[in-house]
């Protein structure tokens, strides 16, 4: 009898083991794919099916600033709704905003670390699909390094004193710099999706007319066709005598 005691605590043990890891995944559910992670741009489209919805997470921290813009590219289907419903949560599951619009910039300030969720319903199209431009990111307002503390951050004033404060200037400069270009290179991405979005409409009116140009034409060579059988069919043919000529 007293032999189980150690295998039956043994067998505890690894159970405890098995079941007590803890979770290193902020979402188990939820493919690597669907998970972004840094402060950098993403650049993307993707296409919602008829009363699709399609989800996103991307990490922030605390005091980061977080942007979201998106634009409807094309509509297919019945219907051709372009309106686009956005909703974005913060880590909590709490709603932080929503945009129902065919194209709109979602930007704050993060108020707490974690995974933000973003998701995007075609609900509007029952039996349409439609393409969507995305661009999102985070990024800081001033420059700030998180790994360097305020002992350092002292030390590092005293040592830019003494050399006239010209390498924290550089610094600073720099890193203005660097905001300003990443500024720039986010509205360049939001012009380019207008862009976009005008080269799909031209596409989509040039068909447009294409086909109906066509249709329109075979209506008029139809109708032309039919007219002449009904003048030809009013004329009484009589063979009978050569000299007695066709009357209507």
């Amino acid at each position: 009898m007293l032999c189980w005691i150690p295998c039956f605590f043994l067998g505890f043990l690894f159970w405890g083991s098995a079941h007590g890891v803890p979770q290193t995944n902020a979402r188990p559910d939820v493919t690597d794919q669907e998970l972004f992670w840094g402060s950098d741009q993403y650049d993307f489209a993707i296409v919602l099916p008829a009363a699709g919805l399609e989800c996103f997470w991307h990490f922030a921290h605390r005091g980061e600033r977080f942007y979201l813009n998106f634009m409807v590219q094309w509509v297919m289907g019945v219907g051709h709704d372009r309106h686009l419903s956005v909703t974005v949560n913060t880590p909590s599951d709490l709603l932080l905003s929503t945009v129902d619009d065919a194209k709109g910039q979602i930007n704050f300030e993060a108020a707490e670390s974690g995974f933000y969720q973003m998701c995007f319903s075609n609900f509007h199209n029952r039996f349409g699909s439609m393409q969507v431009s995305l661009s999102f990111g985070v990024y800081y307002d001033t420059y700030q390094d998180p790994s360097k503390s305020e002992e350092e951050e002292k030390k590092k004033e005293e040592i830019s004193k003494e050399l006239n404060n010209t390498l924290s200037v550089i610094e600073t400069t720099t890193h203005k710099v660097e905001t300003y270009v990443f500024h720039m290179f986010r509205h360049y991405g939001f012009s380019r999706m207008r862009k976009s979005v005008d080269y799909f409409l031209l596409q989509s009116n040039s068909k447009y007319i294409t086909w109906w140009s066509m249709a329109l034409s075979l209506l008029i060579v139809t109708s032309g066709y039919l007219q002449l059988l009904f003048l030809k069919s009013l004329f009484v043919n009589n063979t009978g005598t050569e000299g007695e000529k066709p009357r209507c």
